[in-house]
């Protein structure tokens, strides 16, 4: 290929290259027309679309503005509507105001002449008085008084039957109830009376064992009884050595050590303490059980209470009130209570709790100071006890207790402490009470004769007819009643019964 070829086909190339831009250029140029003319369109159209919007817009501002137009006007109606209520209603509070106000001056009037009136009334009702004083030689207060007495020496006779009816019928069914309700409690909680001694009999295998326990000199015996503070007795009866003292836990501690010397042979100080501790472990143990069946008899549960109360309390097992197990006679107080509780609509819980504990001070007044219901008292608050359970502790030697439980847990107790065979009193004390009731009685004036009878349970008063009669005589029950009260202890509770007879004979010859 020569030069001439080549340059041939470079200016070919180049004159196709020039042909192919100018079409180029022609393409773009119609493209940019093409695009500008349909720019142009979009743009007409944007401007025919917002000229709508802006009509559309106008159109709806022009409706809200006349419907606002038209609510405000309709506002306007009502609100002149409710002034002109108001206006008539003004008007007429207006109106009303005026006639109270006229009324009003009227009632003034009206009680002006009424005061009037009553002062007139009241100073002719003194001057009548005054002329009715007069007259009569009396003052007011002294006719009333004379009158009073008119009528109760004409109508005597009336008001004493009355009196005696309404009381009679009053104590009839207060006794019918008091005693069907202690009837169905005392048939339901039917216990055992145990009534406990002061001495406590220990059985030996043979006679020769007396010697043994007495040992030389009588060194083993006073070894037991310095140990356990009892006295033992050892007499003639066969077999047989007491043990006697007040405290009954120290009688058991001295009976169980006692049953253990004998059982292993070797009696002398040093085993006889041995066993005097053993057995004072064995009882605490036995203390502790005791408790724990109280508690579960009652239904009340063991976690409740603190395990050295429930010691506590096992300990009145060996405790005895005028020869009454004292563990016993508070399980039947506690039983006794919460039937009386269900009776009365009382809370059961509270009394059965207040009854099982109103004596635990009992359990520990040997060795502490006070008397038992204040002892009882710390004892169940330093528990944790809430104060109406701890209350029952004084509340059961107090003459009015101030809850309902605590009467109750009372009345339990003395139904537990007097039933009979539940305790034991001796022939003088026996004596001493009749001896003092009917000397009570005899202190009133009047009285001529008085006698005690019903074991205590009645005082018969006979009296003078000349000096009391018979709405005397009425009266005179209630203050010998009253005198019994409060001046004498006795168990249950005592009828007082006022005789007035008047006799009168003559002979026909």
């Amino acid at each position: 290929m020569t030069i001439i070829s080549i340059l041939q086909i470079a200016i070919g190339m180049l004159t196709g290259a020039v042909v192919g831009i100018g079409i180029w250029a022609s393409v773009m140029r119609h493209r940019a027309e093409r695009a500008e003319n349909q720019a142009a369109k979009l743009i007409a159209d944007a401007k025919r679309k917002q000229q709508d919007i802006l009509l559309q817009a106008k159109e709806k501002a022009i409706k809200e503005l006349d419907q606002a137009e038209i609510d405000a006007k309709e506002r306007r109606n009502e609100i002149k509507q409710m002034q002109q209520r108001l206006e008539q209603r003004e008007n007429a509070f207006d109106k009303k105001l005026l006639s109270l106000e006229e009324k009003s001056s009227d009632i003034e009037k009206e009680k002006e002449r009424l005061r009037g009136i009553k002062a007139r009334l009241e100073e002719l009702q003194k001057e009548g008085s005054a002329k009715l004083e007069q007259i009569s030689g009396l003052t007011q207060e002294e006719a009333v008084n004379k009158l009073l007495e008119d009528i109760q020496k004409d109508h005597e006779e009336t008001l004493v039957n009355r009196l005696r009816k309404l009381d009679g019928e009053v104590d009839e069914a207060l006794d019918r109830k008091a005693k069907k309700m202690l009837a169905l409690v005392v048939e339901r909680y039917a216990s055992s009376v145990a009534v406990e001694n002061t001495t406590t009999n220990v059985k030996l295998p043979n006679d020769e064992m007396k010697g043994r326990i007495i040992g030389k000199e009588g060194r083993n015996i006073k070894a037991i009884e310095l140990l356990t503070g009892t006295e033992i007795i050892v007499d003639e009866t066969p077999e047989m050595i007491m043990v006697s003292s007040f405290s009954p836990i120290r009688r058991q501690v001295a009976k169980r050590a006692i049953d253990m010397l004998v059982k292993d042979g070797r009696i002398q100080p040093a085993r006889i303490e041995e066993a005097v501790q053993q057995a004072k472990k064995e009882l605490a143990v036995e203390m502790k059980k005791a408790g724990e069946d109280a508690l579960n008899e009652l239904g009340i549960p063991i976690s409740s209470i603190d395990p050295k109360l429930v010691q506590i309390l096992g300990r009145l097992k060996f405790r005895t009130s005028y020869g009454q197990n004292q563990l016993q006679h508070a399980i039947e107080v506690a039983h006794i209570s919460g039937m009386l509780a269900e009776e009365l609509s009382a809370d059961v819980g509270i009394c059965k709790k207040g009854g099982l504990f109103h004596d635990i001070g009992k359990a520990v007044d040997h060795d502490m100071q006070g008397s038992h219901p204040e002892i009882g008292y710390n004892i169940m608050k330093k528990f944790g006890f809430p104060e109406e359970i701890a209350y029952q502790s004084i509340g059961h030697h107090v003459d009015k207790p101030k809850t309902l439980e605590a009467v109750i847990v009372k009345a339990a107790d003395a139904i537990s402490g007097a039933r009979p065979g539940a305790r034991k009193n001796s022939l003088e004390q026996y004596v001493q009470r009749l001896e003092e009731l009917e000397a009570t009685a005899q202190e009133f004036a009047g009285v001529e004769k008085a006698y005690a009878i019903q074991a205590g349970r009645e005082v018969r008063v006979f009296v003078t007819p000349q000096e009391i009669d018979d709405f005397g005589a009425y009266s005179l029950a209630k203050s010998i009643a009253k005198k019994i009260e409060g001046t004498l202890n006795y168990p249950g509770e005592v009828k007082v019964t006022v005789i007035r007879e008047t006799r009168v004979s003559e002979y026909a010859r």
